[in-house]
């Protein structure tokens, strides 16, 4: 493990002076305990935040190695650590282990699943740019007119993955040691909901097949749509995204026949939704056998 940089020294000193722990220093630095005692031992004994000459065993790359290994790896998050040897073999000549290299990384940097995001095209781009300049002076007055609407499917996971079981090799297939399933999962239904600035629509559950465009007009818009545009007045704006039920001809045409003014809502921007804060919310209060996933990934026209 590298030593701390001068920088780590000194917040690790402050600390320990302001009465901290070294475990609670460890914690913070993400450095081992041992590292964090020998740099501030280190630093009594020499008064300087250098490591002392002809300490250690040389290393076998230098500043610029090191750097290079860095640089690849921010420029290509999916750089693996054997890439990234075979790159610093071929590019500077120098032959290290995978695990040297993991440890030149930066601190703190660590291997997680990436984050899934829809696919935009140059003109999914331009229509969210165009979307964001547009609305980028509206006031809160003006938002809070908006209804922002969007549903969210639920999974219902009876099977704990992580259960694990004790048993003698061997026992496996003992009838103790099953674990029953259900398949798909359990099954699933679909929920829809409506939020503003000061308000928000009931829940809807949508049970006993897909979500038609005849379903969102009779379920949807009838019952929780309409009764709600006279709590936020004339100014009512109704926000939905792109999926199929939305854009059909029968939908826009009761739109229209109601004068429900509905915002232009650029396609494949989920994330632009403050509902799918709700379903955030969803998901951590729920137990953890439900799981909960946005309709946008399979239902959004592109």
């Amino acid at each position: 493990m590298p030593d701390l940089a001068p920088t780590e020294i000194a917040r690790a000193l402050k600390m320990r002076r302001n009465g901290q722990t070294y475990r609670v220093i460890s914690r913070d630095l993400r450095r081992p305990v041992s590292t964090i005692h020998r740099s501030i031992q280190r630093f009594r004994e020499t008064g300087t935040y250098v490591k002392r000459a002809g300490q250690g065993r040389k290393r076998r790359t230098s500043s610029r190695d090191n750097r290079f290994i860095r640089l690849r790896v921010r420029r290509n998050p999916r750089l693996t650590a054997v890439q990234a040897r075979h790159e610093l073999e071929a590019m500077r000549g120098v032959t290290v282990s995978e695990r040297t290299v993991r440890r030149r990384f930066e601190a703190g940097l660590g291997s997680f699943v990436p984050a899934k995001a829809p696919t935009h095209e140059v003109n999914h781009r331009r229509n969210r740019l165009t979307f964001a300049q547009e609305h980028r002076l509206w006031n809160a007055d003006q938002w809070s007119k908006v209804l922002f609407s969007d549903e969210c499917r639920i999974l219902f996971n009876l099977i704990d993955g992580r259960q694990r079981i004790y048993r003698r090799k061997g026992e496996r297939c003992i009838q103790t040691n099953f674990e029953t399933t259900v398949a798909y999962g359990g099954g699933s239904i679909m929920v829809w909901a409506g939020i503003c600035l000061e308000a928000r629509t009931d829940l809807v559950v949508i049970d006993r097949g897909s979500l038609t465009a005849d379903r969102y007009i009779r379920e949807v818009l009838e019952e929780n749509v309409l009764p709600f545009a006279p709590y936020i007045g004339d100014d009512f704006v109704f926000m939905q995204d792109n999926a199929r039920p939305r854009t059909a001809q029968v939908t826009q045409a009761y739109l229209n026949d109601m004068n429900i003014t509905v915002m232009e809502w650029p396609a494949r921007s989920p994330n632009m939704n403050p509902i799918e804060h709700v379903w955030d919310l969803l998901k951590k209060t729920l137990s953890p056998e439900f799981q909960l996933l946005p309709t946008w990934s399979n239902c959004e026209s592109p």
